[in-house]
């Protein structure tokens, strides 16, 4: 298995963004673009009061952690996790400063409500698979909590999905080494990316230089 050094480590949140488009992803993490629409800003706000809220915080068998940095070299991924809670059980792992042992859940908070996609599941596994490899712990499962209805959906930890999430990785270092972004495949998700300004996903599609810059000049032969 490959392993990544510091300087190698990608974005972990980009993982999202390549499975939802990985054009999208590209445009974001490779060549720097970024836009903002409701749906992001909406999200932000909602991430920043999960981190802003005190680090560490104990209700009797439970400890909850906000904003705690996260990394795997062998993913090559780094990021935050908005929560991770630690249950505490007859069989976990030791804390440091806390009596007893302790099971580990992330938790991702998402704005709207649970999507068509894998994208937020995928999110969460890679968040698990670096807490199992810092921790040196198993997490068969997390939760995605969703701002419009309050409720969390738990996800399990398959072996494919954990598959799935190590070839996403693979793929973004891939491409990220090229400095490629894949071209445009339009479909339902445009609707709701916010870089579809920047994206032009109907102008990019197969698009023909020669020929859009003909058209463009007879349009304007037309015009006069």
């Amino acid at each position: 298995m490959a392993r990544y050094e510091e300087a190698e480590y990608l974005q972990l949140s980009g993982i999202q963004h390549f499975e939802f488009c990985r054009r999208q992803w590209a445009l974001i993490h490779i060549e720097q673009q970024w836009a903002e629409n409701y749906r992001t800003t909406d999200g932000e706000l909602m991430h920043k009061k999960a981190h802003e809220e005190i680090s560490i915080e104990k209700r009797g068998s439970l400890l909850i952690m906000r904003g705690l940095r996260i990394a795997s070299a062998s993913l090559g991924v780094s990021g935050q996790c908005d929560v991770v809670e630690f249950h505490q059980k007859r069989q976990g792992i030791t804390l440091s400063g806390y009596d007893g042992l302790w099971e580990v859940l992330p938790v991702e908070y998402k704005r709207g409500t649970k999507k068509n996609g894998l994208e937020d599941e995928v999110q969460l596994c890679a968040q698990a698979l670096c807490l199992e490899e810092m921790l040196l712990t198993e997490i068969p499962k997390g939760y995605l909590f969703y701002g419009e209805n309050k409720r969390r959906e738990e996800v399990v930890f398959s072996a494919e999905l954990r598959s799935h999430v190590a070839e996403i990785c693979r793929q973004m270092h891939d491409l990220y080494k090229k400095g490629y972004t894949p071209k445009v495949r339009t479909n339902k998700k445009c609707r709701s990316c916010s870089l579809r300004d920047l994206c032009l996903p109907k102008l990019n599609k197969n698009l023909d230089v020669e020929k859009y810059i003909n058209e463009r000049i007879g349009e304007a032969g037309e015009g006069e």
